[in-house]
């Protein structure tokens, strides 16, 4: 099940949720507006990722000890993902005291997972996981194909997707928040197809504190 891509839910909130088809692997969503993350109650999808050493992480929402919360972004040359990051970095503390596991998950090579950002000391303390293939994006149905205009617009700004990738996907995760609880189902849902709207540390702090 999938619900329309802006959705910012609890189990108790009282939002009208929008249901569509599970697409096809390896099928991007053809714009950030047409992706459609998870929907809250669905169980959370399992996953491989890669930490800066290159390392596999493997996610196995059948086998958490904890609660997680899952933060997508697009990657450290990103000035609105630098900026969400600085941002929750006031607040990723206090997750991690009150029993929640944080992940980081963008599409920058592992290698360039911490260098890429504009203050890496910001992301010490984060658990930064590599997705340049957008397998996780797409187990969470936030990964959508990026045109060939937005592309080379890109390009204008200094930002190629295949030297931060490693890929010639031309892919990208619809910035998202998931909260997982230790039963692997996802219990809320930030997905905003506009970029520059990110969910902010305080939001995150309440709605996770109201699943306690």
């Amino acid at each position: 099940m999938r619900v329309g891509i802006l959705s910012a839910v609890l189990l108790s909130a009282s939002i009208v949720i929008s249901l569509a088809a599970t697409p096809a692997h390896a099928d991007f969503a053809p714009s950030a507006e047409a992706a459609q993350a998870l929907s809250v109650g669905a169980p959370a999808p399992d996953f491989v990722a890669h930490r800066p050493d290159n390392s596999t992480y493997e996610f196995s929402a059948k086998h958490l000890s904890k609660p997680v919360v899952v933060i997508f972004y697009r990657g450290g040359w990103c000035p609105y993902c630098n900026g969400q990051l600085a941002d929750m970095h006031t607040v990723e503390p206090k997750l991690r005291e009150a029993g929640y596991e944080v992940l980081f998950i963008s599409t920058d090579r592992p290698e360039i997972l911490h260098s890429s950002l504009k203050d890496p000391s910001v992301a010490i303390h984060y658990t930064l996981l590599s997705d340049p293939t957008l397998n996780a994006a797409q187990a969470f149905h936030i990964a959508f194909h990026v045109d060939d205009k937005i592309y080379a617009a890109e390009l204008k700004y200094g930002v190629d997707l295949e030297k931060t990738t490693g890929t010639k996907l031309h892919a990208l995760p619809v910035p998202s928040v998931f909260i997982i609880d230790k039963a692997g189902t996802i219990r809320y849902v930030y997905s905003n197809p506009d970029f520059r709207v990110r969910l902010s540390g305080e939001e995150l702090w309440r709605a996770a504190s109201n699943l306690k």
